[in-house]
């Protein structure tokens, strides 16, 4: 029986990935390092400090990573989050959710700051009964915390009982770590052979695709 749904949020709710990869690849410049956006967009899901490390040497990333980050952050904000929108479907499905009786939680690695921006951008303020971003945990996705924390927030409801919705690899690999099961969607990017890797058990295109397919979906409790 589902009695929760977790969300992660960029790229599953709001198309905001290659403007991440963007302003990652902005911010890397600006210290030295051009690296290639394709080569970042791959990450994207991650939090800086799994990020970070993929493209530059430990001891550049203890020296130099909390300026890039902060950097990218103020960066993003004012650049690149005014080009963010949601995905079609998404307050409905919100909607769909909290009348079927279901809680809902969002668990990011974006700030919080940046989290709630896009709350707003996704219409979905008030439908939301937790939420969890990087300032809540120490480690990112694809390592557990987020999901951990956000599940603290949802008890008493069990892992056993709560579905997570992901765009990425590190989204399901998390999730998985923390005992839920993941479901994939494909508008964030990500091969659909990559989610299914992960350990995604469905995949929908986008959110309104899921909500399309809700009943015969694992967020239905008929369907679990």
């Amino acid at each position: 029986m589902t009695r929760a749904v977790v969300f992660d949020i960029d790229g599953t709710l709001v198309d905001s990935v290659d403007l991440h990869a963007e302003a990652w690849h902005e911010a890397l410049k600006h210290f030295g390092h051009d690296i290639p956006v394709a080569a970042i967009r791959s990450q994207i899901g991650k939090g800086g400090d799994k990020l970070l490390p993929e493209f530059l040497p430990a001891d550049e990333v203890k020296k130099l990573g909390d300026k890039i980050e902060k950097f990218r952050s103020k960066l993003f904000m004012q650049d690149y989050m005014p080009r963010v929108r949601p995905f079609p479907g998404v307050r409905e499905l919100f909607e769909k959710i909290k009348g079927s009786g279901l809680k809902i939680g969002l668990a990011s690695s974006a700030e919080k700051k940046q989290l709630k921006k896009m709350k707003k951008i996704a219409r979905i303020e008030g439908l939301v009964d937790c939420d969890t971003s990087a300032d809540d945990v120490e480690d990112s996705k694809p390592d557990p915390d987020v999901f951990d924390a956000v599940m603290k927030c949802l008890k008493p409801i069990p892992p056993r009982e709560t579905v997570v919705v992901g765009d990425t690899p590190y989204d399901a690999e998390g999730a998985r770590k923390a005992g839920l099961t993941v479901v994939g969607v494909l508008c964030g990017g990500f091969p659909e052979s990559d989610l299914r890797a992960a350990g995604c058990v469905a995949i929908f295109r986008d959110p309104a695709d899921l909500l399309e397919h809700y009943e015969s979906s694992p967020l239905s409790s008929r369907a679990r």
